[in-house]
C-alpha cells in the first residue's frame, strides 16, 4: 500500500454561485467543483472506485453562503501526489496547488496548500469558527456594488436591542430554536462571542491630506461577528433573522429569551437571507494538541 500524506487546503469563495459546499448531484458546489478539478489535475477518473479524491472540510456552507478563508483536507498516496509535478522543478504539494489555482474557477481562490501535521482534522481539530453577517440598513448608505455579500433592509436597526438579544446566546446551549440537528447530532453548541457593530465611516487611506478623502467600502454597515465552537446547519442565518426581529422591532427581546430557553422550531426564526453571510476564519489548536482535539469533539455534546 502507497504512503498516504494528509494536505490541509485554505481556500476563500463566493458562494453567490454555489449550492453551498457539500457535493450534490448536478449542482454546482464547491466541493463537487474542487474535486472535479482534483481528478483532472491528478488524471484519475471521476468513477475510479480506488482513488476516491473526497475532501473533509472544516464547516459547511448553505446555499450562497461565501467563505473569506475555509478550510479542508483530503488524503492522497505519494505516488499520486508526484503527478501533479510534471515538468515542473518543485514538490508535489506546491504543483498540486499551481495547478489546481490554474484549473478551478475565478469564484474559488486558494490561499495555501500544505502537508498537514500528524493529527490534523479540518473539521474535529478545529476549536472555533468565526462568522461575520453584514447588513447595509438606513444608518449606511446602500452601496450596489455590495449587493453579493451584503443584505440591504430599507429600515435604520436598533443595534443596542439586537446586542441584548445576542448577548442571550452566548455560552452553551441548546440551539434548537434555530438550528437543525444533522443525523445522530445535536443542535447543543457553544457560542464564545456575538456583538453587533457598526463600521466605523472612515477613509481607505488615513492621513492623505486631501480635501475628499474616498471612504471605505464598508462604512457604516450594520455587522454581527460571532464565534463558536461549531455551528448547526442554519443557526447563524436563524440567529441573524432572530435579531433582526427585534432590531426593527417586529419582536420584543422577551420572546428571543423564550426562543433560547425553548429548543423547537415553529416557523418564526427560519434562516435570513444568504449573501450577508461571510465564513471569515477557523482557529486550531497547536499541532501536538490536534488530535486530542479530534478525539474530543467527536463525542456527543450534552447540557
Amino acid at each position: 500500500m502507497e504512503a498516504m500524506t494528509r494536505l490541509r487546503i485554505d481556500l476563500a469563495y463566493d458562494g453567490g454561485g454555489f449550492y453551498g459546499w457539500a457535493t450534490q448531484p448536478a449542482l454546482r458546489t464547491v466541493q463537487g467543483t474542487i474535486e472535479s478539478a482534483l481528478h483532472t489535475v491528478l488524471r484519475v477518473p471521476q468513477d475510479d472506485p480506488d482513488q476516491r479524491l473526497r475532501l473533509t472540510v472544516a464547516g459547511r456552507t448553505d446555499t450562497g453562503v461565501h467563505a473569506s478563508h475555509q478550510v479542508c483536507h483530503i488524503d492522497l498516496d505519494e505516488a499520486l501526489l508526484e503527478r501533479a509535478v510534471g515538468h515542473m522543478n518543485v514538490s508535489g504539494v506546491e504543483a498540486l496547488h499551481r495547478r489546481l489555482s490554474r484549473m478551478l474557477p475565478d469564484d474559488i481562490t486558494l490561499h495555501r496548500v500544505g502537508r498537514a501535521p500528524n493529527g490534523f482534522d479540518a473539521r474535529f481539530s478545529a476549536l472555533e469558527r468565526t462568522y461575520v453577517y453584514r447588513i447595509a440598513d438606513r444608518g449606511s448608505e446602500v452601496d450596489p456594488r455590495l449587493r453579493g455579500f451584503v443584505l440591504r433592509i430599507d429600515d435604520r436597526l436598533d443595534l443596542d436591542a439586537m446586542n441584548e438579544a445576542a448577548a442571550m446566546t452566548i455560552g452553551l446551549h441548546d440551539f434548537g430554536s434555530f438550528a437543525t440537528p444533522n443525523p445522530g447530532g445535536t443542535t447543543i453548541r457553544e457560542v464564545k462571542y456575538a456583538r453587533w457593530e457598526r463600521v466605523p465611516v472612515r477613509p481607505l487611506i488615513d492621513k492623505t491630506g486631501l480635501a475628499y478623502e474616498t471612504p471605505a467600502v464598508e462604512s457604516g454597515l450594520a455587522c454581527l461577528t460571532i464565534v463558536a465552537d461549531a455551528f448547526a446547519r442554519n443557526m447563524v442565518r436563524s440567529l441573524v433573522n432572530g435579531c433582526v426581529q427585534v432590531g426593527l422591532g417586529k419582536r420584543d427581546l422577551d420572546w428571543f429569551a423564550g426562543k433560547m430557553a425553548v429548543p423547537l422550531r415553529e416557523g418564526s426564526t427560519g434562516p435570513i437571507a444568504p449573501q450577508g453571510l461571510t465564513l471569515e476564519h477557523i482557529a486550531y489548536p497547536a499541532d501536538d494538541q490536534l488530535a486530542a482535539r479530534a478525539e474530543a469533539i467527536r463525542a456527543v455534546r450534552t447540557l
